[in-house]
Order: structure tokens, then C-alpha cells, then sequence
């Protein structure tokens, strides 16, 4: 957020204090020369089209100029009059030169031993080289596509099953943002089990400050009253029990942290006893590394109900890329494999048992069949979703972070279940060492009663142990009562470190090489010797046991791999997705060590560079959109349209106007619209549109006339996911605005075809979202992660969100409505991707990505408007940068659907467009300006051939039950078996046409998913070894 960090007289701010040494902030340091050459620029690395071909292009359409096709488009009234003022574009080796120098601010020889949920962690080069610097993993989309993405399935499940052994509870899902929106999520889940009528939830007060306070904002959204209970060990003992002091039939659910922030790790059975007594729900928030030592919270004998946390210090992130390791070693002294990232993104996680499944958040992989016979999975329980249940869904969760989990999945591959809990018992090893050292010198007092990585330490002076800390490099945390330090140990403390934190902590120092007394750990551990030891196995399937040499394991990553779709092999034209270019440059600075080796509740003057990029990147993004402030604490879209529908209330609560409450959404709105609405506490009212698209005014004024005072804001998409640029935008904010102090929300899904030309803070919306995972580079990860910070006008900036290790005062959100991240800016380590992309592309570049992106899908509509109804275009016969086929008729005339549609283009080697959104059985084609025309002509030529098979089934020449469509997608083992019996050739059903060759043909493992099946027969986990893929 702007308030973050500011500039003045070429000074900067940071938390409202000058620094001793002044920064100047430069735009282009005196390092950069601008390029002068086009050989030197990105942007026609980019642009997929080159001149020539845009010219081409041109003519198809009957445009004689890119203005004059953005004239034919964009509404003149809301056209830029003015020049976006961004830097000049540079190029690329100066771009990495430019973010070296802002990396190099950061300042990461200080070892941080902070905890809070973030610790230090040695990620296997294997894992990082093939999975995050690999754009076969990066670049896919969510496994809707199931038969073309069984390897990102397969992975994914093995996260699930990870969880599920160490939790032993029933199922768990795929991932979620971070541990403190899991916590949320479960709150939420204690809440609708009890059909939303116990309006009361209860928390420990030593759970994470972050997770308690953004618990707090959702509950406060729901009206649900949210109330701290004292989590002493008295408590957890029984011997106070909770009912002394709350009726535990009021609330739907606790939340207790297992281990606690404190570090400590109590028995669970009183509490729970309790708590099933009154059918009150238990969530645990835990620690997957602790799991592997302590009974885990399935295994209580009255089972906790949920458990969330976050798979973090499972290698879930970058260290260095490989060619830096040598180089950083003989420099910089850095160590390797600290995947902090300043707060993200990692992979939260969330299980439950089974009576919970069908309230679970977010997506679930479950083992299925296919068309024949054989194993298949694909993604369950989809039903429960925002895209399909809209304002009744179970979360408004769209982005997870399936790439993260997938890293941590492969960590626990590689290590095992020996490897793990051998790292567990070295880390429980050095806390027990610790805290005995500091003991036994009695200067200072260790009050944790039963650790197992994390101390808390009460101090005689804290400013001694400070000056400490501080003459060796080390952040420690510092409670604010001045009176505690605490001290979270992970698997990359050395004896080197652990010396200086006994040094520090003025305990009795070892010497250089510390040697621990015969069965230290045995006779230590209250943990080992204690009621709540693990006594039971887990990643006991043969996965989790062979693939830990590094041979065996790239042998697997790569397998799996290879079963997918991703950007290296194809087009990707999901429509409001924004599959564009995730350039390379853009990815390296996600490796850098200055920028994954922070963690974030670091003092600020060890995060320079972070805040100087952070900073510049909001005022890009301002310059593009015409806010004046932006929040970058959301973690995804979906969460990102929550926080900003929460600023907008908290403003009409400012102005004692808490009677409004109603979110009008039009019918064509994505799914997370209306749900997010729901979360953030409103009343949803639809809004029609009319044939051609647009939103039906009429009705918009009817919803205004009934509902005036209680309107709190119009959420709308522009352009419209019909692919169209309502011509009436300013009419219908001025609307709003004319409601008293109703706001406008304007999704920002569609910012690709924006920028440069309009800009939405101009035409009249209040906030939006933006999806740096769409319009600004960060690739999709096969679901995961993403970015959605909100941008407002300057009258909401004060009400952005807050963070409890950030003072609101510092932030300058004096009248914040709450958190919505566990980390203050998010996912801070990929918005290097994004500033990156901002700074190579310039005015021009941005500009032109946004024209060519509407050209592009301009051209393909010419090129398939003969052959399938378009079903909406502007007054001029134009779209925006998407558009929609209408395939309703063919249901009719041959029996098929968008859906056989779909999956047929997987036999031409391409992921299918959006599939049924926002209008039934069509398909929303969004090409993106990265594209070259070859390619695009390459899938238009896919569908003009499908539709000809549609024409053939038409006409009698396939059967309308056994044809190509039907039953696509087609296996290689089916195709090559001497079972094959269908009526038509092999080559026709696996060579559909002239530029698929057996040498780049890109098979489907699977044939059609049977998702009526896996439904029915719920398995969420690996199978028994017996039943083991086959495919």
C-alpha cells in the first residue's frame, strides 16, 4: 500500500521514520541505459504476432489500423485522453540488473529465528530445479481438464494423502492460501454444520497473533461473535475446565494451536471431551513436522474434528537457483534453502473428518474411472464450489496453491517418513539443548513447558538480549509485553548457530562443535517420554518409500510431468483467464535468495529493497488503473474482491450507514463474485443483462428504486465476461453513485484488455482486484498461486487491510476492517514477476499487450464466426480480448455438448477454452497477445475441423452416440490396442489433423473422467498398492 512507503524530496519513508541513511528511490538507476534498438526489447518477445502478421490480421477483420480496431471496441468516453507516465521500457539483462541492486537492500545475512508460522527450510535442488523453475509445472491451469493434467492430479493427491497420514483424520484438500485463512475457512465449516444458528466461535488466545486476527475480520463480516479463551495449561489440563467460563452449546467452534505460538504442546483430550459433549466442532492448527512426533489430532480418542496449518517448512518454496549457489557461497556466506519468502506463497492445508467433507473449502482430488474401465481421478465434490453454487457455496476459494503443494508433496517423497521424522527429532533435539543451556546459567528462564522446535524465553533485561541479538545478526521475537523473547529452531540451525543463540540468550556456551550427552533426546523429550507421543506409522504407501534417491525422483517429477498440458506445449485460451507469457526473466528474481530468505515479521530496515519494489509496483499499478492506493495483502482474486467488498463496508459503516448491505452482481458475474459478497457479509441481489450483453439499466434502476438505501455497492466485470465493453460504464457507476453512498467494485479479471487505453478509477469504479496472475505475468501454477491486491480510490485507502505485527498507525489504515493474510503483503515473493513484466514492457509495451490481445481475439472470431454462432459482440461487430461460441444448438441437431467439444481439442493437442461460463454448454475463448498467429490459426483450424465432424454427425455419417466427439478423448492404449473397435480409423480418432505428427502428438493418459462415479464413490486419497496406477 502506498502509505507503506512514499516518497519525499527523493527521500524515503519507511514506517513513518527516516532512516539514518537516505535511499533515493530512483525510477532507472544511473547503471540503466534505455534500449535503443527493438532488437534490444522484450516487447516483441511479448507479442506473440509480429508486424507483418498484425497486418494480416488486419485485413481478415476489415480494419486498416490497430486504433481504428480499438476506436470499433472501446467506448470513446472512457478512452484514455492522456499518456500512462510509467518508466521507459529496458531490457532485460538491465531489468535483472535493476532488481539485483533493490535485492541486494534486503537484508538477508541476519538469521531470523521469528517462528510465528515461518521457518527456515532445505529444499531439495531436485524439487526446485524441476518443479518451481520448470514451466511444465508453472504454467498449466487448474486440472479442470482432468484426462490432460493426471500428473498435477496425481501429485496433488499425494498432498492430500500426506496430509491425511499426518493429521489421521479422513480427507483433506489441495491446498489452501495460508494457515491463517485455513483457520478462517474452518471457522466457517463449524459454522455451517451448525446450519449457521450457534452465531458464537471460541479461540485460544496462544494461537499465531495473525491467525487470531483474521479469524476475528471473518467472523465479524458473518455476526459472529468471536471470544478468546485463556489456553493455559490449567485449561488443557482439565483442572479449569472451559466450561467454568463459557456455555460451550452457544458455539459453533474452537480453535486451539497444536503446537501453540508459544511453543508449547498440550494433551487435546479434555478440551475435546468438552467439546463433544455440547456438539461443538474442535479445529487444531498444527504443524505437519511436530506431526511426525506427537499424536496426531485424529488419533485423540475423541477425534478433533479439523485441522489446518500451513506445509511451509516442507521445502514449499525457492531458494537459490543452482547457478547462483556457488556464487552466493563465495560472496555472501549465504546459506541455502531458507524458503521464507517474506510470508509467501506456501500451502496451507486443511483435513477433516468425513462427516465434514461436503463443507470443506477449496478443491479436493479423488480417484475415478474413465470411459474404460481404467483408474483415472480428477477433481471432486465440485458441486461445493463458488463457479457452480455462487453465493451458497462453501468458500469463494478459486485460486489454491497447487504448485507449493506439489513442492511439499515431493519433499516428503524424497525424505520419507524416516527422513521426516529424523529432521523432527534433530530440531526437538537443539530446542531441548536451548532451553537447557539457558536454564542452567539461570540469567534467564525458558516457560515453555513442553517444546518441540519453538521457546518461549522470559529475560531479566530485554535490551541486553537485543544488543545481543544484534551484534551477531539474529532476529529473535520480542512479545510486547518487553518482558519475553522467543526462539523458533528449524533444520538448517548449526552448531554455529546454535552457539550464538545460547550466547545470546546468556546461557552456558558449548564449544565450536556441540557434542549432546548419551540419550539427551530420550531422556530430555517430554514429548518422546510423554501421554502424546505418536505411537503410530504414517506414509506408509510405497510412494512416499521409493523415490528417494535423486535419480528415482526426477524420474517421477518427470513422469508425471509429461502427463500434462501446460503454456510449453500449447495455446491455453481459457477464457477470463488470461493464460499469457510467464517470461523467464520474470521467473528468475523468484530464486534470488535476497528475496526468499525474509522473513516477514523482520524489522523493515532489513527489507528495503522488498518495500522499495512494493512501492514502485503500487504506483505502476495506480499509474495503470487511476486509483491512488493499493493493498497488497490479498493472496488471491477471489480473496482480493473479499477485502475490497470489506473496505467498502467498513466505509459505509464510517458514515453510520451500517444499514447497507446489498451487493447487486449481474447474472454473467463469475462465481466469486456472489460468494465473496455472502463472506463479506451482504445480501446478494442479481442483476439482468440484456440480449446483446449489457447490463439491463432498466432493471439495474428497479434494484435501485426498491432497495436505495440499503445498496452498499455494484460488483461488475468490465468487460463483461460476454467478451463485450458496455458502452453505457459511466452511465451505469453514476447510477450507483447517485444511491447515496453506494460504491462500485469492478472485478479486474478483465484488466488484459485495459491497459494503456481505459482505465477503471476514470469511468467511475471505486475498487477493484487485480489478478496479477492474469494481466500481469504470474503463471498459474496448475492452480496456484496467484495474487489479487486491491486498488481503491483515495476516500477507502484508510480502510484497507491491517496487520497486528503492523501497526495500523504505520500502515496509515487508521480505520481498517481487519487482515485477511497471515503475511502483511502477501505473497510477496512473486511480485518480483509482475514488477518485472511492468518495467520491460513500459507505456508502449503495456499498451500494445492490451491491443494485440483484443486484435487477436478479434481475428479468431472472423476466422470462426461462419462456422459457430458468436453469441455476443459490441455495436460494431467487435469483442474485447474474449468472446463465446454458442454451442446449444448442437445438443439438438447431433447430440453434442460444449463439453465433447472440449474434450476433442485434447485430441488436437490443445487445453479447451472456458467450458459452460457465464452462459451454458458455450465455450469462452480468450487467446491473450502472447500468441503468434500461427498459433492461433493452428486452433482455429482444430475447431473448423471439429465442427466439420459436428457437420459429419450431422449429415449421418457418424453415429450420434459412437463418433469422435463422444467418445474423445482418445488414449494412446486405446488407439494402439487390438480391442479397437469404433467405426472410424485410428488416424481420425487420434490424427484428427495434418500438423499432428506421432513426434509432437500430445496424448491424453486417460480417456472421458466419469465424474458421476468418483462422486459416489469418494476416495481421496493414494490407493493400496494393489490398485496402484496403471496408466
Amino acid at each position: 500500500m502506498r502509505p507503506i512507503l512514499r516518497r519525499q524530496s527523493k527521500w524515503i519513508v519507511l514506517f513513518g521514520k527516516f532512516q539514518s541513511k537516505p535511499i533515493e528511490s530512483k525510477r532507472l538507476f544511473s547503471s540503466t541505459k534505455l534500449i535503443d534498438s527493438e532488437y534490444g526489447s522484450f516487447i516483441p518477445r511479448h507479442i506473440g504476432p509480429s508486424d507483418q502478421e498484425q497486418k494480416e490480421m488486419l485485413q481478415t477483420i476489415n480494419f486498416d489500423s490497430i486504433d481504428e480496431l480499438i476506436r470499433a471496441t472501446i467506448p470513446e468516453s472512457i478512452r484514455l485522453k492522456k499518456e500512462i507516465r510509467l518508466d521507459k521500457a529496458i531490457n532485460e539483462p538491465q531489468i535483472l540488473q535493476r532488481l539485483k541492486e533493490l535485492a541486494d537492500l534486503n537484508q538477508t545475512k541476519w538469521r531470523s529465528y521469528i517462528g510465528m508460522g515461518y521457518y527456515n527450510s532445505n529444499i531439495p535442488a531436485p524439487i526446485l530445479r524441476n518443479i518451481f523453475e520448470n514451466p511444465g509445472w508453472t504454467t498449466p491451469y487448474t486440472p479442470y481438464q482432468a484426462e490432460i493434467a493426471q500428473g498435477r492430479l496425481e501429485s496433488l493427491l499425494n498432498f492430500q494423502t500426506m496430509v491425511c497420514d499426518l493429521t489421521a483424520l479422513d480427507i483433506a484438500n489441495a491446498s489452501l492460501l495460508d494457515e491463517g485463512t485455513a483457520a478462517a475457512e474452518a471457522m466457517q465449516m463449524c459454522f455451517r454444520f451448525h446450519k449457521e444458528k450457534r452465531k458464537k466461535f471460541l479461540c485460544s488466545n496462544n494461537a499465531h497473533p495473525q491467525t487470531i486476527a483474521i479469524v476475528k475480520t471473518r467472523c465479524e463480516a458473518l455476526g459472529i461473535e468471536f471470544n478468546i479463551f485463556d489456553g493455559s495449561r490449567d485449561v488443557f489440563d482439565g483442572r479449569t475446565p472451559l466450561s467454568d467460563f463459557f456455555n460451550l452449546e452457544e458455539y459453533c467452534g474452537i480453535l486451539v494451536h497444536y503446537p501453540d505460538t508459544n511453543g508449547n504442546l498440550d494433551n487435546l483430550e479434555p478440551i475435546v471431551q468438552l467439546a463433544k459433549k455440547t456438539e461443538t466442532i474442535v479445529a487444531v492448527a498444527t504443524d505437519l513436522l511436530t506431526l511426525t512426533m506427537v499424536k496426531p489430532p485424529g488419533e485423540y480418542e475423541q477425534i478433533c474434528d479439523i485441522a489446518i496449518g500451513t506445509a511451509q517448512r516442507f521445502g514449499s518454496y525457492a531458494i537459490l537457483n543452482a547457478s547462483e549457489i556457488f556464487i552466493c557461497y563465495l560472496f555472501l556466506s549465504l546459506r541455502i534453502g531458507i524458503p521464507l519468502n517474506y510470508g509467501g506463497p506456501h500451502a496451507a492445508f486443511l483435513a477433516c473428518r468425513r462427516y465434514l467433507t461436503r463443507l470443506m473449502p477449496g478443491r479436493v482430488v479423488g480417484l475415478t474411472k474413465d470411459a474404460q474401465g481404467n483408474q483415472a481421478l480428477r477433481l471432486a465434490l465440485q458441486t461445493r464450489e463458488q463457479h457452480i453454487r455462487r453465493d451458497k457455496a462453501t468458500s469463494n476459494i478459486c485460486t489454491a496453491q497447487a504448485l507449493l503443494a506439489n513442492m511439499s508433496a515431493m519433499f516428503a517423497i524424497y525424505h520419507g517418513p524416516q527422513g521426516l521424522r529424523s529432521i523432527a527429532e534433530q530440531i526437538h533435539k537443539k530446542a531441548l539443548y536451548l532451553a537447557k543451556q539457558i536454564n542452567d546459567r539461570g540469567v534467564n528462564k525458558v516457560i515453555t513447558y513442553n517444546p518441540f522446535d519453538t521457546l518461549k524465553i522470559k529475560v531479566a533485561v530485554t535490551k541486553h538480549v537485543k544488543a545481543r541479538a544484534e551484534a551477531v545478526g539474529i532476529n529473535l521475537r520480542y512479545y510486547l509485553d518487553g518482558k519475553h523473547v522467543g526462539v523458533s529452531l528449524d533444520e538448517t540451525v548449526t552448531d554455529q548457530d546454535l552457539n550464538d543463540l545460547i550466547w545470546v540468550l546468556e546461557g552456558e556456551r558449548e564449544e565450536e562443535h556441540i557434542v549432546y550427552p548419551e540419550d539427551f533426546l530420550q531422556n530430555a523429550s517430554g514429548l518422546l517420554n510423554g501421554p502424546i507421543a505418536r505411537k503410530t506409522s504414517f506414509l506408509t504407501h510405497s510412494l512416499f518409500n521409493r523415490y528417494h534417491s535423486e535419480t528415482n525422483l526426477i524420474r517421477y517429477m518427470k513422469k508425471l510431468e509429461n502427463k500434462d498440458i501446460s503454456l510449453v506445449h500449447s495455446m491455453i485460451p481459457l477464457g477470463s483467464c488470461t493464460m499469457k507469457l510467464n517470461a523467464t526473466t520474470e521467473m528468475i528474481p523468484c530464486s534470488w535468495p535476497h528475496f526468499s530468505d525474509a522473513h516477514p515479521y523482520i524489522p523493515p530496515s532489513q527489507a528495503k529493497g522488498y518495500q522499495l519494489m512494493i512501492n514502485e509496483l503500487e504506483q505502476d499499478l495506480c499509474e495503470l488503473t487511476g486509483y491512488d492506493s493499493v493493498s497488497f495483502q490479498p493472496n488471491s482474486g477471489a480473496q482480493g474482491e473479499y477485502a475490497g467488498l470489506r473496505c467498502i463496508k467498513a466505509y459505509l459503516d464510517s458514515k453510520n450507514e451500517h444499514y447497507r448491505n446489498i451487493c447487486l452482481i449481474p447474472v454473467s458475474a463469475h462465481g466469486t463474485n456472489p460468494a465473496s459478497a455472502n463472506m463479506a457479509g451482504m445480501r446478494v441481489e442479481p442483476v439482468f443483462v440484456l440480449k446483446n450483453g449489457n447490463i439491463d439499466k432498466s432493471h439495474l434502476q428497479s434494484k435501485l428504486d426498491k432497495f436505495h438505501e440499503q445498496i452498499a455497492c455494484l460488483m461488475i466485470t468490465y468487460p463483461s465476461t460476454f467478451g463485450v465493453f458496455d458502452e453505457d460504464i459511466i452511465e451505469i457507476c453514476e447510477m450507483i453513485h447517485k444511491c447515496g453512498s453506494a460504491q462500485v467494485y469492478l472485478d479486474g479479471a478483465n484488466m488484459n484488455a485495459q491497459l494503456g487505453l481505459c482505465r477503471p478509477g476514470d469511468y467511475g469504479s471505486d475498487v477493484s482486484h487485480l489478478n496479477l496472475h492474469k494481466t500481469f505475468c504470474i503463471p498459474h501454477g496448475g492452480g496456484g498461486p496467484g495474487m489479487g491486491p486491491i486498488a481503491v480510490k483515495k476516500h477507502l485507502a484508510q480502510f484497507l487491510p491491517s496487520h497486528p505485527i503492523v501497526p495500523d498507525d504505520l500502515l496509515r489504515v487508521p480505520k481498517s476492517f481487519g487482515t485477511v493474510s497471515a503475511a502483511p503483503w502477501g505473497s510477496a515473493a512473486i511480485l518480483p514477476i509482475s514488477w518485472v513484466y511492468i518495467k520491460l514492457m513500459g507505456t508502449e509495451g503495456l499498451r500494445k499487450s492490451s491491443e494485440i490481445a483484443i486484435l487477436n481475439a478479434n481475428y479468431m472470431l472472423a476466422r470462426l464466426k461462419n462456422d459457430y454462432k458468436v453469441l455476443y459482440t459490441g455495436p460494431n461487430g467487435t469483442v474485447a480480448h474474449e468472446f463465446i461460441l454458442d454451442c446449444r444448438d448442437f445438443k439438438t441437431t447431433a447430440g453434442v455438448e460444449a463439453m465433447d467439444i472440449a474434450k476433442r481439442l485434447q485430441d488436437y493437442g490443445f487445453h479447451a477454452p472456458t467450458v459452460s461460463f457465464p452462459v451454458p454448454n458455450t465455450l469462452m475463448i480468450e487467446p491473450t497477445e502472447s500468441e503468434s498467429k500461427s498459433e492461433l490459426d493452428r486452433f482455429c483450424h482444430a475447431l473448423l475441423s471439429i465442427r466439420e465432424e459436428i457437420r459429419d454427425i450431422e449429415n449421418g455419417k457418424f453415429d450420434r452416440v459412437i463418433n469422435p466427439l463422444r467418445n474423445a478423448p482418445h488414449t494412446q492404449r486405446f488407439v494402439c490396442s487390438s480391442d479397437y473397435n469404433l467405426p472410424y480409423s485410428r488416424e481420425k480418432a487420434a490424427f484428427p489433423a495434418p500438423y499432428i505428427q506421432p513426434e509432437t502428438k500430445i496424448w491424453p493418459t486417460v480417456a472421458r473422467i466419469d465424474d458421476a462415479y468418483g462422486d459416489k464413490n469418494l476416495s481421496c486419497t493414494c490407493p493400496p498398492v494393489d490398485e496402484t496406477f496403471k496408466f
